[in-house]
């Protein structure tokens, strides 16, 4: 019996920037929206906060500054019943809410410059575990957010009304588009 085998060499450093996302599990349910006010924002998060598939989802929004991203997460939270200011992350990165025992992270990832900053951060955790996700500018985190359950693309026209796309990317996404 000589001393245990040492396994140090085998060791590998992963850079996270090089893991490829794995396309969705199901099939992309795609569903195109038109809001002619701001009310038709109101009553699609009044539907969206209904639903209780809401309470574990991750949704991605997309959209130029000024379509309406923050604006539909302020309705969606007052309809899930968030008290008191609801404000937009771009400077902290971060909002965290709860109701009735829900947590809410509301992540804004537009001054992010590098990817790696979302992983500094800590985030994985949140994502890892229960609760209503919901992040602006995802594209800026790279490829290290997990598949959103559903995206939401907001686009202004030019009467100001807004021409909204919703894409489920799995089961999650699919229920709460039915």
């Amino acid at each position: 019996m000589g001393p245990p085998p040492d396994f140090r060499h085998q060791l590998r450093t992963v850079d996270l920037t090089t893991i490829e996302r794995h396309p969705p599990i199901v099939e992309s349910s795609v569903r195109a929206l038109a809001w002619a006010s701001e009310d038709d924002t109101r009553a699609f998060a009044a539907r969206l906060a209904a639903h209780p598939a809401i309470r574990d989802a991750f949704i991605e929004l997309h959209g130029d500054l000024g379509a309406g991203k923050t604006t539909l997460v302020r309705h969606l939270l007052r309809a899930l019943g968030v008290q008191g200011l609801i404000k937009s992350p771009t400077y902290a990165v971060l909002e965290p809410y709860e109701a009735a025992g829900l947590s809410i992270w509301h992540f804004d990832f537009y001054r992010f410059n590098d990817p790696r900053e979302w992983e500094d951060a800590g985030f994985r955790d949140i994502f890892a575990g229960p609760g209503l996700k919901l992040a602006e500018w995802p594209e800026n985190t790279g490829a290290l957010l997990p598949p959103a359950d559903l995206v939401v693309r907001i686009e202004t026209q030019a009467d100001e009304s807004r021409s909204v796309t919703l894409k489920a990317q799995t089961p999650t996404g699919v229920e709460l588009l039915a």
